[in-house]
């Protein structure tokens, strides 16, 4: 425990944790005050999931950087899985799907993009295992692909059956978790040792115990749930009073603010030389949200869902996933990076931004 509080005091933003409490006490005071709501609950989900990502470096220590980023991507897309559960809940199927895409989009884009320009003013070239990102990028492009097919039914044929819409969605569920699986098995089984780093690693800092690591996991996980739900009670509302669509809402500031967790961890090991464990992470994580994720909730929507969620998105966002997809596949050819490729990525992932600012999807 006093490691943790050491953490705590010499970390600045996880001074940010005294907005946890506070959000908790006005949504009980003022549960009318989305705008304020929606603004507290930011500032506090984004300290809790810098802890999320403390803790989760800490466990993923003992492991190598494929599985340490297996591990640190899993467990930052809490943050990220507790908030769309919440939304899916609630009903509010279109913010769940905007921040599905927009997870995609931001971990291989901005993530992936924000460590390359971080790591590049470390260093004047970093390598990485290409191997390990050519097979992210493949599973998240093939999960893409997956995505893109209800879509552009529901889109090119009006007349397309629902059910039938509703059905294929179901089956592509499946399929994608089994691809999953099966990913797991190719990269971290039958051939682990072609995944090795390709980094020359670095101080990675004293982690904390792993029983203290868990336990700190379980208290982070229960308030990120509280918190969500005053997030995603909120989003909306407040949204609309500052002028944001919902797509813009879901697609960019969800996906901020849920994957602070693993951008911390990402950019961390970027400065430190651990390109391997930062593209492990970025692409990890986009497979990860494609692949499991996003079929994940189409199973569980008929459970906890008014109403069975399918995978058809509007066009822009099948637009910006595939761009995304094939530009995780152009940028891991080469298995090296420097500062200027960042800034390229990012460059990408702001004219995203902009277009969903400026010109929002309709209804």
């Amino acid at each position: 425990m006093p490691r943790l509080l050491t953490a705590i005091r010499e970390t600045p933003l996880l001074w940010l944790l005294v907005f946890v409490p506070i959000v908790l006490v006005v949504e009980v005071v003022r549960p009318e005050a989305h705008t304020l709501l929606f603004i507290l609950s930011i500032l506090a989900i984004v300290p809790l999931a810098a802890m999320l990502s403390l803790a989760t470096e800490s466990v993923a220590e003992k492991t190598g950087d494929a599985a340490g980023g297996l591990i640190n991507a899993t467990l930052g897309n809490l943050t990220e899985l507790l908030i769309a559960l919440t939304a899916l809940a609630a009903g509010q199927y279109a913010l769940v799907k905007a921040s599905i895409a927009g997870a995609i989009v931001t971990n291989s884009l901005f993530m992936l993009g924000a460590s390359f320009l971080l790591g590049g003013m470390r260093k004047h070239v970093q390598d990485f295992n290409r191997i390990g990102a050519r097979l992210q990028a493949s599973l998240l492009f093939i999960a893409v692909v997956a995505l893109l097919v209800p879509s552009a039914v529901a889109t090119a044929d009006n007349a397309a059956d629902p059910a039938a819409l509703q059905q294929l969605s179901l089956m592509l569920a499946l399929l994608l978790i089994v691809g999953y699986v099966l990913g797991l098995w190719f990269s971290l089984g039958t051939h682990k040792e072609a995944f090795a780093s390709a980094g020359n690693g670095g101080s990675h800092g004293e982690p904390l115990p792993i029983r203290l690591a868990l336990a700190t996991l379980a208290v982070v996980t229960i308030f990120v749930a509280l918190v969500s739900h005053v997030f995603v009670a909120s989003v909306e509302v407040a949204g609309e009073a500052i002028g944001l669509s919902p797509a813009f809402v879901g697609f960019i500031v969800v996906s901020l603010v849920g994957g602070a967790a693993e951008f911390a961890s990402a950019f961390s090991a970027a400065r430190k030389d651990r390109l391997d464990l930062s593209v492990s992470i970025a692409l990890g994580s986009s497979s990860q949200i494609a692949l499991f994720v996003a079929p994940l909730l189409v199973l569980l929507s008929y459970i906890i869902g008014p109403a069975p969620m399918g995978l058809d998105f509007w066009p822009g966002a099948i637009v910006m996933m595939m761009i995304a997809a094939v530009s995780a596949t152009l940028l891991t050819t080469g298995g090296r990076s420097t500062w200027f490729l960042g800034v390229l990525v990012l460059m990408v992932y702001a004219i995203f931004a902009l277009t969903l600012y400026v010109l929002p999807p309709g209804p």
